[in-house]
């Protein structure tokens, strides 16, 4: 009788499939350096683990917009470096055009100012990939007009050099004086000379005050409606060196003081007047030069108001029109619109901060804002003021080239360099280095907490390559035993037993 045995040892078959298992998942592990495939196969750590690993992907997202915004800003960053330089070579022009002969030195200013507003308009339009860094939040829009428009206009709207053209009849008047009226009374009172506003409007010249020292003169006002000085010469003769200062209010709010001062040696000098023989050609004489002081200040600092002030009203919003025709004779003003003269800035304006209009969250609790306008007080001084000075020409053969000049440079310098309590293209860009400096910081900190993260989830995630290693081995050993017992089990038999 043989006795043999026929059941397989299935538990033993199925400890090699488990060790088998094993083995696959040790050398999977060894290969990949991770723990397990799945987040299931983690264990209670499975939820810290995804936690960890959303935050990572945040940062990540973060990281991302802050590269995107650091790259807007920094293209923002060199078109306001440059207007801080073309700002500066333009006031140095200025300052050397004051020391040339005639309209030379201001030709060459103007010439200056023509080139760099051009290059400014440039850096306003400038586009960050689809994004025009100074239109605020209209981002998909150019932020200005072309230099030929704004300059020259277009169709039916008037451009900047039309409307300065219109105040400035406006604010000389037919006369040349300033909208001012010199009379001498007519005999038997001829020794009365009369200086007064030709009428009540915001045009022109207006009398201030009046100061003087001319023995025997009767000087009063300015009073009436509208405002009038006289001076009575009737009392006797002034002095040799006596004089009378007038004090005038020029349409940009500047003001400007005139001294006649009285001599005996004809034919008189610039600003005199000559002492006649009695007080009726003594006021005759005060009368002429009265009349040629103030049409030479008309001609200079008026002038030089006057397109400074015409250049206020254009780059106003709305902008601000001469009601006429006819400008020489006008007494009012009116808002334009559209219809009529150029928007110059064409992106989106509002009331709230222009950082505000463009904005970025960069990190969970922080959003910065880096929008810009380029109608804010900073950028739109330096295309008004260097659109004021290419818009005005300077004739070569003006005598008083070199006096408008230097009348429109003063002005327009002091604008460039800005002052206290007035945005500048510098406190601009001071802001904007603000954002740069939080998205640095940002940046830095999830450098750190990515780190740390990362090392967290190495410990929960990640195996020991020496210790996967010693695992494999012994499971090897393992294994490998286990398989000799099985084999010699299934060749067991009563026969082979006995």
């Amino acid at each position: 009788m043989t006795i043999s045995i026929g059941g397989k040892p299935a538990a033993g078959i199925q400890s090699l499939v488990d060790m088998r298992r094993t083995l696959d998942d040790l050398q999977r592990q060894l290969s990949t350096g991770m723990k397990s495939s799945t987040y299931a196969g983690l264990g209670f750590d499975r939820g810290v683990t995804i936690g960890l690993r959303a935050q990572m992907s945040a940062i990540t997202g973060f990281d991302a917009v802050a590269d995107q915004v650091q790259t807007r800003l920094n293209v923002a960053q060199t078109s306001l470096g440059r207007m801080s330089e073309i700002s500066s070579s333009v006031k140095t022009a200025m300052l050397q055009g004051s020391y040339g002969t005639g309209a030379v030195g201001a030709k060459v200013a103007q010439t200056t100012a023509q080139f760099s507003l051009d290059e400014t308009l440039s850096l306003l339009n400038t586009r960050a990939g689809d994004h025009y860094m100074f239109s605020g939040r209209a981002t998909d829009t150019p932020a200005v007009e072309s230099y030929d428009h704004i300059m020259n206009g277009y169709g039916t709207q008037a451009g900047l050099k039309q409307v300065m053209s219109e105040r400035a009849q406006a604010d000389l008047g037919t006369s040349g004086l300033g909208r001012l009226t010199v009379t001498t009374s007519p005999a038997p009172t001829a020794s009365i000379v009369t200086l007064a506003e030709d009428g009540t409007h915001p045009f022109g010249f207006k009398l201030g005050s009046v100061t003087s020292t001319l023995t025997n003169a009767t000087v009063a006002g300015p009073t009436g409606t509208p405002p009038e000085i006289s001076v009575d010469m009737s009392g006797g003769l002034p002095a040799v060196g006596e004089s009378i200062t007038l004090r005038f209010t020029l349409p940009d709010g500047s003001t400007e003081n005139m001294t006649l001062t009285a001599t005996d040696t004809s034919p008189a000098g610039v600003n005199q007047f000559v002492i006649g023989a009695d007080a009726d050609t003594t006021a005759a004489n005060l009368n002429t030069a009265l009349g040629t002081a103030v049409t030479k200040l008309a001609g200079t600092s008026l002038t030089a108001a006057s397109a400074v002030q015409a250049s206020n009203d254009f780059f106003d919003t709305p902008p601000v029109r001469v009601t006429g025709p006819a400008f020489g004779s006008a007494t009012a003003t009116n808002a334009g619109s559209a219809t009529d003269t150029v928007m110059w800035y064409t992106g989106e304006t509002g009331t709230d901060s222009a950082r505000a209009t463009t904005s970025a969250r960069i990190d969970q609790s922080l959003v910065v804002g880096y929008g810009v306008r380029a109608n804010e007080e900073g950028l739109r001084g330096v295309v008004q003021n260097l659109a004021t000075l290419a818009a005005l020409t300077i004739s070569p053969n003006d005598p008083n080239a070199t006096d408008l000049s230097a009348a429109l440079n003063s002005r327009l310098t002091a604008k460039l360099s800005g002052g206290p309590g007035i945005q500048s293209v510098a406190d601009i860009s001071t802001e904007l280095a603000g954002a740069q400096v939080s998205i640095n910081a940002a940046k830095s900190r999830h450098q750190q907490q990515s780190a740390t993260m990362g090392d967290y989830l190495q410990t929960i995630e990640g195996v020991s390559n020496e210790e996967i290693g010693a695992q494999i081995l012994t499971l090897q050993t393992r294994l490998q035993a286990s398989m000799q017992v099985t084999s010699m089990m299934y060749q067991t038999s009563l026969v082979n037993y006995i």
